[in-house]
């Protein structure tokens, strides 16, 4: 039934497309398919994530002073990459991408919000100071709509759509990832990715 299926459109934001500081590969690609899966009727909820940073957020690499883009450092306690200063709120490369139809959107989960704290996954923040994963909201509002069924698109594959996958799965939803409907920063992790989301339970499918 519908109603008890969501779609999740994950950072589907220019800072993630051609031109943008974090361009994942071939990103623009998946603008037209996941309109056409919002318009299927398959759904009964659609939501989107924006990563969405203050100016010197802590996984900047600009903010550490030594460190480039894609370096990696002890961040609470676990090893994180550090990114290109990406999604800062209220610049063009932070919005939603203007070739979605946000029409059929029925509600914005923003992310990475505190300067402190990154957050990959839609459901919860990556590891604070207090060294807890705190709720981002998303998995409570599902529930509330009657949500058993989470189907994911969007960017990156194999960092905020992986790290979705796993939260939703971890939280109880059946999970499908929407392939097609997702990129990588890199390529060449597809095949490890694959088989990590197979193993933990979640359904990679291109279909939707």
């Amino acid at each position: 039934m519908s109603h008890e299926r969501a779609l999740i459109l994950v950072d589907v934001q220019p800072d993630f497309m051609a031109g943008g500081p974090l361009a994942c590969h071939d990103g623009e690609a998946v603008v037209a398919g996941i309109n056409a899966a919002m318009n299927s009727g398959r759904y009964g909820h659609i939501v989107a994530t924006q990563d969405w940073h203050p100016a010197g957020h802590l996984s900047f690499a600009e903010r550490h002073p030594g460190k480039a883009p894609f370096d990696t450092m002890m961040l609470h306690g676990e090893c994180h990459t550090l990114w290109p200063a990406h999604c800062v709120q209220g610049t063009p490369g932070a919005a939603i991408h203007p070739g979605i139809d946000q029409r059929a959107i029925d509600v914005i989960i923003r992310k990475g919000t505190h300067p402190e704290i990154d957050s990959y996954s839609a459901f919860r923040n990556n590891t604070g100071p207090d060294g807890q994963r705190r709720s981002t909201g998303l998995a409570g509002w599902l529930e509330a709509r009657g949500v058993r069924e989470v189907y994911l698109c969007g960017l990156a594959r194999d960092v905020c759509v992986l790290w979705s996958a796993e939260d939703s799965r971890y939280l109880g939803f059946q999970t499908h990832v929407l392939w097609s409907l997702t990129r990588p920063v890199t390529p060449e992790s597809d095949q490890a990715i694959k088989t990590r989301l197979q193993a933990g339970g979640i359904t990679v499918t291109d279909r939707d």
